[in-house]
């Protein structure tokens, strides 16, 4: 197991993550993220054991949501946050899909699970936002790393720099990923799912009745994103299809996505939490006469 940092804290406001991660177009990049997490065997098995993401989908994915916009915006927040996730994981182990024994907290296996997120975000960007330019590229990488300390992640256990990331990224790709039982959950399109029990009470009332016509269009649509958002070489090692057909349909929904979402007022383009800690910043900062910087620009 590893010792967490101590007094690690989280992105700064104004950063590249400050403006991404509570956007609503990281809700596409999201079902990306997880299936390369579980496509490593150890995080796959404990998924396929542990996790209620089958038995409590909804409730398991607004856990999850939440727990990822602290890790940015939760302040002093963020740090239990980061605690109380290595305290949920400290029993869960078991073996994985090739025999081998395996522990949530091992380095290895939790470091994984966390550097996903950065090539799918580096990937999907450029459909979503805009390609990154490399000083970008850079910033993101150093908060990715920061968010990893706040989830008590050492740094030897993390390639320090994007040079460092890109060749131990392509050595997981060869060695570790494959197609698991959870990743074919996730791009699966005919399994049932339950309608939301949660959000307001009139929209669930209103897809309850509708939920059998709704559901699945929603599943193919979400196994769409997850493989189409996927860096083009994860979704080759893990062995998932994608066609010249499918690029092109992916290409006109960013298309669009990037023309609506910039447009759309703060309340309907964050996440709430998201929104909240950017509302208290830019009051504090207000207050405190602080100059606006190339940092609080946000990424469009």
């Amino acid at each position: 197991m590893t010792t967490p940092p101590a007094h690690p804290q989280p992105p700064p406001p104004g950063g590249v993550l400050w403006s991404l991660a509570g956007d609503v177009r990281g809700l596409l990049m999201l079902p990306a993220a997880l299936a390369l997490q579980v496509a490593h065997p150890a995080v796959g098995a404990g998924v396929d054991e542990h996790s209620v993401f089958r038995t409590d989908p909804w409730g398991r994915g607004e856990r999850s949501l939440r727990s990822l916009q602290l890790w940015v915006y939760g302040g002093e927040a963020a740090a239990e946050e980061g605690r109380r996730l290595r305290r949920l994981h400290g029993a869960i182990s078991g073996t994985d899909t090739r025999g081998r024994p395996y522990h949530a907290l091992r380095p290895e296996t939790y470091a994984w699970v966390h550097a996903t997120g950065f090539p799918v975000q580096h990937h999907a960007l450029r459909y979503l936002v805009r390609p990154m330019t490399p000083e970008q590229e850079r910033q993101l990488y150093a908060e990715w790393l920061r968010v990893g300390r706040v989830l008590g992640i050492r740094d030897r256990d993390m390639p320090q720099t994007v040079e460092e990331f890109w060749p131990y990224y392509r050595r997981m790709l060869a060695e570790e990923v494959e197609l698991t039982p959870v990743v074919r959950d996730l791009v699966a399109t005919g399994d049932p799912l339950p309608p939301p029990d949660r959000g307001p009470l009139p929209l669930r009332l209103l897809l309850r009745p509708l939920w059998p016509l709704v559901w699945p269009r929603l599943a193919r649509f979400r196994a769409f994103v997850t493989v189409g958002f996927m860096p083009p070489d994860a979704r080759e090692a893990i062995g998932l299809e994608w066609s010249p057909a499918q690029e092109r349909r992916l290409r006109r929904l960013s298309r669009v996505v990037r023309a609506v979402v910039p447009a759309l007022p703060e309340r309907l383009r964050y996440l709430p939490l998201a929104r909240r800690a950017r509302r208290a910043h830019r009051r504090g900062r207000d207050a405190g006469r602080v100059p606006l910087t190339a940092g609080d620009r946000p990424v469009r």
